[in-house]
């Protein structure tokens, strides 16, 4: 198959196969195509050359990235209520059961009071409810919050349909997909594994791509003092050298677009007062968001806010940011707090401008400390925007290209304390590679709200956890382990039994809250230099795995090595047990 639009050639020649009960996960960079060829296989639109060819009678359900429907229509049209009265009692039940499960029970509100995680949920029972052979999804779990991610991963998980679809989730791709499609320069990978195992034969790809055109370029010096040195007339021998030469430059001239250097931001300088919120309050009617909530944040920390939709986690960031105002309370910011934000709703861009101009629009350099400066264009690079693309127009960029550019453009104001309000919608797995070595190396503060368990597990240190009506938990860990922690506490028999343990949880949350104000100096100093010694203990502890594991060390420093391993995990367990006891006061 291919695709072009305009003078842009999409894919090339491109050929694959689902097969029956086969789950297939579409990985590419934004702006290759991904949409398009799932739009395309869906038969919404065309394509230049080459042809699919469909199992006969086969049923095909498409879910869209972006659903858009008539704001006019209820729920109940929209899911086509009027089956759930009629005489098939199987289909009938089988609607009940979806919409119930993704949490859908009034079928009289009007689309356009929805939210789009609402949208995308209603759509998504529309796609499951037709029963198709074959489910295509375009970002499934874009919009859904996680308890919902979590139903739709195991509902697919056990599906016996084949499903192709495109999704930056990586827990998600790991647990529902069997096999792996790579879309990269035009050419497919296939892989029959989970995520987790084309990671592994990818990095071994890359490996073997390397040594190739390494080799290649040490015969193409050879040749091409050949080649120079050859007269023009030339015998046919000499012909099929010159004619492999050519052959040989393709490869030797190749290009591995990894990006392998890590993007350190500068150390911009910010003070020990960060924020301070002191008895907030706020409320939309009978709809608590935050109820006399207290808490101080520290220099450096990385919180991650989770929660279901409609719980207040974005009105939580515009009551920080000022653009909100609390009913009671109040937030007290640092004097050298520079925030950085990134909204879901935050891109406005010209049409008419080029990509470059977007960020020379905002600083020609970037300054990123040590001396060092990049710029724009360099910085662009960073994120995935080649040079020629640099010189492409807004107007011309796919939705997640768009999101890339509104990071870049968010990143180079170099600010020390970065919001990020759900910044993994739209972006590819690539991009969210980047993105997270960035934020593991950044030296200021870092509040994320995200769906994508993946992303927090990897950069955040704890969580905020709202659950509603103004109840909020601050755990101390990533969510994983915060998932792991929910699911063994015990469910509480009846309501007089929740009540209990819920008055029990906002007592040992308030009791936490006020040792956290008593949290005297000396033991601040602590729990900073514990981070510090931690972090290093880990870095030896990796050193040391890393040396045991080559293969390429001695048999003395096997011995010594072995001999400090325990040493050093007993010592970093006790580090991190006395850092979990400070920062739970």
């Amino acid at each position: 198959m291919t695709k072009r639009i305009g003078d842009r050639i999409l894919f090339h020649d491109i050929s694959f196969t689902i097969n029956e009960r086969e789950h297939v996960g579409l990985i590419a960079k934004n702006g290759t195509g991904k949409s398009t060829l799932l739009s395309i296989i869906a038969g919404r639109e065309g394509y230049d050359g080459g042809k699919i060819v469909f199992r006969r009678d086969l049923k095909i359900g498409y879910l869209e990235q972006t659903p858009e429907y008539d704001g006019d229509l209820t729920v109940g049209q929209l899911c086509n209520n009027d089956e759930i009265t009629g005489t098939d009692d199987d289909r009938k039940l089988r609607i009940r059961q979806i919409l119930t499960q993704l949490n859908i029970t009034d079928f009289e509100q009007q689309i356009k009071h929805l939210s789009g995680g609402m949208v995308k949920r209603i759509a998504l029972a529309q796609v499951l409810e037709g029963d198709p052979d074959l489910l295509i999804l375009d970002e499934p779990t874009n919009h859904l919050d996680v308890e919902m991610i979590e139903w739709l991963e195991k509902y697919l998980a056990k599906s016996s349909k084949s499903i192709l679809m495109v999704t930056h989730d990586r827990y998600f791709l790991d647990r529902v997909c069997n096999n792996i499609i790579e879309m990269d320069d035009s050419t497919i990978y296939s892989y029959q594994g989970n995520y987790a195992y084309y990671l592994q034969c990818r990095e071994e790809r890359m490996a073997q791509l390397s040594q190739t055109i390494e080799r290649a370029n040490n015969l193409y010096r050879t040749e091409l003092e050949w080649m120079r040195r050859m007269p023009q007339a030339r015998s046919h021998k000499a012909r099929y050298r010159e004619e492999a030469f050519y052959e040989l430059e393709k490869v030797a001239k190749q290009r591995i677009n990894e990006q392998r250097v890590r993007l350190e931001q500068n150390k911009t300088y910010i003070g020990s007062k960060i924020f301070e919120a002191h008895n907030v309050s706020m409320a939309f009617g009978d709809h608590i968001i935050l109820n006399d909530f207290n808490y101080t944040f520290s220099r450096y920390e990385k919180m991650g806010i989770v929660g279901g939709n409609g719980v207040g986690k974005t009105t939580f960031i515009r009551l920080l940011l000022g653009e909100f105002q609390p009913d009671s309370g109040r937030f007290d910011i640092g004097q050298t707090v520079r925030f950085g934000y990134y909204s879901q709703s935050g891109i406005s861009f010209r049409e008419d401008e080029k990509v470059i101009d977007v960020v020379r629009d905002i600083a020609e350099y970037v300054d990123m400390g040590g001396g060092q400066r990049l710029t724009a264009s360099q910085f662009l690079q960073f994120f995935l925007f080649d040079p020629e693309q640099q010189y492409t127009y807004v107007r011309k960029l796919s939705g997640g290209e768009r999101r890339r550019l509104y990071l870049c453009t968010v990143l180079m104001r170099s600010p020390n304390f970065l919001i990020l309000d759900e910044p993994t919608n739209d972006l590819d797995i690539i991009t969210l590679q980047i993105l997270e070595e960035y934020l593991r190396d950044f030296r200021g503060c870092l509040i994320v709200v995200s769906h994508d368990r993946y992303f927090m597990d990897k950069v955040v240190d704890h969580l905020l956890v709202f659950n509603g009506n103004g109840e909020i938990k601050d755990f101390p860990g990533n969510y994983t382990q915060y998932r792991e922690w929910k699911q063994l506490q015990p469910k509480p028999t009846d309501d007089s039994d929740a009540k209990k343990a819920e008055q029990a949880e906002e007592q040992k949350a308030q009791r936490n809250a006020n040792r956290q104000r008593r949290l005297s100096f000396k033991e601040k100093r602590e729990m900073e230099q514990l981070e510090v010694e931690i972090e290093q203990l880990e870095a030896e502890k990796k050193q040391i795995e890393d040396a045991l594991s080559s293969g390429t060390i001695s048999v003395e420093a096997i011995t010594e090595m072995s001999k400090r391993l325990p040493v050093l995990i007993t010592e970093l367990d006790e580090k991190s047990m006395r850092w979990l006891e400070l920062s739970d006061v």
